[in-house]
């Protein structure tokens, strides 16, 4: 897997407070649009893992 632009959901239209997502080597990185410096490292899998769980309700009680 090489290194992807990145990308941000088309719900968030003009304004820059999302989070983008872009392929880099075997890993996936996301990072907050108006925090470019930080971001965040994980594998294909794992993010599969955590946007399963989130649609699932699996962290609706920590609001």
């Amino acid at each position: 897997m090489r290194e992807s632009n990145w990308q941000k959901s088309s719900y968030s239209g003009a304004t820059n407070e999302c989070v983008e997502v872009r392929t880099a080597s075997d890993t996936v990185e996301l990072r907050e649009s108006d925090e470019g410096h930080l971001t965040l490292r994980t594998t294909p899998i794992a993010l599969a893992s955590l946007l399963h769980g989130i649609k699932a309700g699996e962290f609706d009680h920590h609001a």
